[in-house]
């Protein structure tokens, strides 16, 4: 833990002057040229990974108030909460874009010019870090649908100020070749040692950077399988065929008390509530989740939520309430009638999800349902629950789900082929709490679980659940290069109507 500090002291010194919070555009990120590349790489591949984990800002605004509350994790009766009434926030929307172009997305362009150019590093470096590079982009495209990709970053690089806005059909394509070669650059040669501990994901481990590499690609693969099945499966196959991440492997970060801002987890910034100067006591858990629990007699449901102040069982909010409705709620009238979310897996010291053995094992067990993966399915669903319920053990080393506990829930809940599909993507739903941009993304690839809308007044949607965040109005202005991607994508220029255009992906 001190060496996780010294890293991080160092990294931020380092790049406290490259790097900036402001909001403005990609003209105003390319100042001081020479300052990013003379960062030793292994310090800025730490700060780098830190940077997409993010802090509080955008996990509050992407994750909390939009994409939790959609995807019905989390509801609240808090007016500001936009997402869980459909309401357009421009800020809040676009704080993912924000955040990751002006730090993470200039960070690793960066990185991985200085590795490329061989003045530093070795092979398994650029590897490594085209690997991560694709994690960062991966949420982005997601969240947004066409985006500064092919020319991102490069102000420093190429003098590119305003870069193109590539179609997500080119970017998800063009991800899958970067792993792909990004891989095969994992050398076992020992003078290549790779980042060794500074890479908060796994300490260097290089069969664990190829296995979250393959995962990585099952994950972008699978994400097609709606708009191009046939690419789809080819993706998936060749991610298969290198091998996922294996028991106990799973891709987070674990994070710590402080510094503030570098190395706590920004959703524990928010919800944790001895954090004094960001702890909030608005979302409860919504009774989409909580119901589906006990439907299932799920044993996570005491371990993701605390019971209410009033009440002896748990109980969850409905989604698009206020103060004054909530008066007329059968359920319950105060906020202290519903379940909150465990403060022991909200911590600023709470590890930040990437992508997890869970998800891999579910995604394997879609695959076969497919016919793309001569494996079990059963086998697979069956081992991503289990990953998935032993993985809340990482967020505090009290929460333990014994195995004749999930022995008994798989007993009571068994693998139906003929409803296969809705099964594995529920898991995944209840597996990826926290993790809500794969939690959004993965629902509007799949559809499942069933969600109802609500329809709150004056929503702009008309009533129907967002199907993507809205990039930054004031980009419009900044970089004409925007304005192909909105005609492209058949979004005006108002912006919150693109709530409701999908994405490419998306059908």
């Amino acid at each position: 833990m001190k060496q996780l500090f010294r890293n991080i002291t160092l990294v931020a010194v380092a790049l406290m002057l490259t790097t900036t919070a402001c909001d403005d555009g990609f003209a105003e990120l390319n100042t001081n040229p020479n300052a990013a590349i003379e960062i030793n790489p292994n310090f800025q591949f730490s700060w780098i990974q830190l940077r997409t984990s993010g802090e509080r800002y955008e996990n509050w605004r992407a994750v909390l108030i939009y994409s939790s509350t959609m995807m019905q994790h989390l509801a609240t009766t808090c007016g500001y909460w936009s997402g869980d009434k459909y309401f357009y926030n421009a800020g809040y929307s676009s704080s993912l874009f924000d955040r990751q172009y002006t730090q993470a997305v200039k960070d690793i362009q960066d990185l991985i010019a200085t590795l490329e150019s061989g003045t530093a590093g070795d092979q398994t470096m650029l590897g490594m870090a085209r690997i991560w590079r694709t994690v960062i982009f991966h949420r982005l495209t997601d969240i947004y649908g066409d985006i500064p990709y092919s020319e991102a970053g490069k102000g420093f690089i190429e003098g590119i100020d305003f870069p193109v806005f590539d179609t997500q059909e080119f970017i998800y394509k063009d991800m899958l070749k970067e792993l792909e070669e990004g891989i095969a650059q994992i050398s076992d040669d020992p003078n290549q040692p790779g980042f060794g501990s500074a890479d908060f994901l796994f300490s260097g481990d290089k069969g664990k950077w190829r296995r979250f590499g393959y995962s990585m690609m099952l994950r972008l693969g699978m994400r097609m399988s709606e708009v191009d099945p046939a690419e789809a499966q080819k993706w998936v196959e060749k991610a298969i065929q290198g091998g996922t991440l294996q028991a106990g492997e799973d891709a987070f970060i674990e994070h710590t008390n402080g510094p503030e801002g570098i190395n706590r987890n920004g959703i524990g910034e928010v919800l944790d509530l001895t954090n004094g100067s960001a702890g909030e006591g608005c979302p409860r858990l919504s009774a989409t989740f909580v119901n589906w629990m006990k439907d299932h007699n799920d044993p996570r449901l005491d371990i993701i939520g605390t019971l209410p102040v009033n009440g002896t069982e748990h109980n969850g909010m409905p989604n698009g309430l206020d103060t004054e409705t909530l008066l007329d709620n059968p359920t319950g009238t105060s906020a202290d009638d519903f379940s909150t979310v465990n403060q022991a897996i909200v911590k600023v010291s709470s590890p930040m999800m990437f992508l997890t053995v869970a998800e891999s094992e579910l995604l394997l067990a879609e695959a076969a349902v497919r016919g793309w993966h001569s494996g079990s399915a059963q086998q697979h669903y069956e081992n991503g629950i289990r990953a998935a319920m032993k993985n809340w053990e990482r967020f505090d080393a009290s929460i333990v789900v014994e195995d004749a506990v999930i022995d008994q829930y798989l007993a009571d809940n068994p693998f139906d082929e003929a409803n296969a599909m809705q099964q594995i993507g529920e898991q995944y739903w209840a597996a990826t709490f926290l993790n809500e941009y794969e939690t959004f993304s993965n629902w509007r690839r799949t559809g499942y679980p069933e969600l109802t809308p609500v329809d709150y007044p004056n929503n702009v949607t008309g009533g129907t659940i967002p199907v993507r965040l809205v990039l930054p109005q004031g980009e419009l202005g900044v970089n004409p290069n925007m304005q192909d991607a909105l005609n492209r994508q058949s979004l005006g220029t108002n912006f919150p109507d693109h709530f409701s255009v999908p994405v490419w992906w998306d059908k």
